[in-house]
């Protein structure tokens, strides 16, 4: 199993990013992911518009130029925020400056995007089926693409005659947990991503995803924010010190490194091709992170 490593982007000091990404190659870790977000979302606070976000391609592209051992990429990229020609385009590119180390994940975005649709000036579609069906046609869009053939068009996705230059052909992943998006990387993805689920819930979905894939080769990964403590009372020490921050546990996996190995353990077990974490707390966790997970 691949260790990743999703950076920090929601920040006006590139050096953040830039600099944990050089940590990681030395580390050992095999990549590197950026969430694409115009803003901090409101489940990233303090959110909103005049909150600062590093934009992902751009972040990746300087990544990829400056560690040739890292893959990177978009954890996730939301298609309704990013056409799919677009995301084809920009995807291409990224593979093609990494020599073949990118990773293009996407999503179909829910109503927790609205305030950056409105924003910007990107109309959200109004229901799920609707974003799922934009996600799905968006998927076979850019396969046509990186494949060097044209889009004839569809329901959510105009006609697009490419071709894409320089040619790249970046892994193509879909994150999400409900049926609809299993069914929908099972048909058409390179992997599935679910964030941030329990070992018993990822372990159900990759059972599931391989039934709806129906023979078809689609790697789990799984992803997710975790607060790593040496033991149990470093980590004790920081959950206190995070409460009284004020900052929400919501979402969020909590353990020691033991526990944090013992995790990662039952994931590989269900499946798991990469475990992408989020490191949160002190500066120092992402060597104890890949200390556990890359002895």
């Amino acid at each position: 199993m691949k260790l990743g490593i999703s950076l920090p982007v929601f920040t006006a000091d590139v050096s953040r990013p830039l600099g944990m990404a050089a940590r990681c190659a030395g580390l050992g870790v095999h990549g590197v992911f950026s969430p694409d977000h115009l803003f901090p979302p409101v489940f990233y606070p303090p959110s909103g518009p005049d909150r600062p976000a590093l934009e992902s391609f751009t972040l990746l592209a300087a990544v990829a130029a400056r560690h040739p051992t890292l893959a990177v990429g978009t954890l996730v990229s939301r298609v309704t925020l990013r056409p799919a020609g677009l995301l084809a385009k920009q995807g291409a590119a990224l593979d093609a400056m990494s020599g073949g180390r990118a990773i293009l994940a996407v999503g179909s975005g829910d109503r927790a995007s609205l305030l950056e649709h409105e924003t910007y000036g990107i109309a959200l579609p109004p229901t799920v089926a609707d974003r799922l069906r934009l996600l799905d046609e968006s998927i076979a869009a850019m396969r046509s693409l990186f494949e060097g053939r044209a889009w004839p068009g569809g329901d959510q996705v105009p006609a697009l005659s490419g071709p894409l230059a320089p040619v790249g052909a970046p892994e193509l992943w879909v994150g999400g947990r409900s049926d609809a998006v299993l069914a929908i990387a099972a048909r058409s993805a390179d992997a599935w991503n679910g964030w941030g689920q329990d070992p018993d819930a990822f372990a159900a979905s990759v059972e599931r995803l391989h039934v709806l894939a129906d023979g078809r080769d689609v790697a789990p990964t799984w992803g997710g924010i975790a607060l790593v403590g040496e033991d149990r009372a470093d980590l004790q020490r920081l959950l206190a010190e995070r409460d009284e921050r004020g900052l929400s546990r919501e979402g969020l996996w909590t353990g020691t490194a033991a526990e944090l190995r013992a995790f990662a353990d039952r994931l590989e077990d269900a499946g798991a091709a990469w475990c992408i974490v989020l490191p949160v707390g002190p500066t120092d966790r992402l060597e104890l992170i890949a200390g556990t997970l890359r002895p």
